[in-house]
């Protein structure tokens, strides 16, 4: 940080976080009619030129106020694993959907201060739903406390989840869940799952291959309302293999993905 700098309050990087958020996530609302101009086309996944586009927004909102921090974004930035404080940012996480003209994406922004995630912002422009939280404060969603739900039992719990580009163990997986959840779901945005899993309106998440800026700040809110969020395998610095859930059908859920994936 700058010299002499104060060190910044969890709820002064929030507040930025918010605005990089709203920045990213208003500027694909307002340019929605141009989902379809796809700079790259991958084999499950789209790039956009709106991606490019929002995550320079945020990187703004954030650089305005904290030009001297670090910034990793999925459309990339420049960073040191020892950045003191680092900005993580899905500018469109959901493009698939943004681009379909779904209304299930939103924009993520978290920061990391000294190896923690500090504060997190996640915004659905289209379900007009702003989820925010920070390391030693409530979760909320439009201002309004999140709390995971009750559930304990696994044939009564909604897991959320997403197929991935190993397919026979994905779709093995999925079998395994389909079997013993209730419901299974595919909502094509891993950020809005977690926050789902937040308010309590599903009680499990798992994914075998997420990366950091699709749950950092979704991660943290989940935590700050209850939720249990394990890292089971760590592919690199990036990606990991995620499990969440309300805690209370957590060792059932592992179980189950632990068993499938031998």
């Amino acid at each position: 940080m700058h010299a002499g700098r104060k060190t910044p309050s969890a709820q002064q990087l929030l507040e930025v976080a918010v605005a990089a958020a709203r920045a990213a996530g208003q500027h694909a609302l307002n340019n929605f009619d141009r989902r379809h101009e796809v700079f790259q086309r991958l084999a499950h996944d789209v790039k956009l030129q709106l991606d490019l586009e929002c995550q320079a927004q945020a990187a703004e909102a954030i650089r305005r106020e904290f030009p001297e921090h670090q910034f990793l974004g999925e459309e990339g930035g420049q960073y040191t694993d020892s950045a003191d404080a680092l900005w993580i940012v899905d500018p469109i996480d959901g493009t698939v959907n943004f681009s379909h003209g779904l209304p299930l994406w939103c924009s993520s922004v978290a920061v990391r201060h000294a190896g923690q995630m500090v504060a997190g912002a996640v915004f659905a422009p289209m379900l007009n739903q702003l989820y925010t939280a920070t390391a030693a404060g409530p979760a909320l969603c439009n201002g309004q406390p999140l709390r995971v739900s009750t559930t304990s039992r696994m044939d009564e719990a909604i897991v959320l989840t997403g197929i991935f580009k190993d397919q026979p163990l994905s779709l093995k997986l999925f079998a395994a869940l389909t079997r013993t959840a209730q419901k299974v779901r595919i909502y094509g945005s891993a950020a809005l799952d977690l926050c789902l899993l937040a308010s309590g309106q599903a009680e499990g998440y798992f994914e075998s291959k997420i990366y950091l800026w699709d749950i950092a700040a979704a991660g943290l809110i989940a935590e700050r309302a209850g939720a249990r969020v394990e890292v089971l395998e760590r592919h690199d610095a990036l990606a990991c293999r995620l499990l969440a859930s309300n805690g209370l059908i957590h060792e059932a859920l592992k179980s189950v993905i632990c068993t499938a994936s031998a």
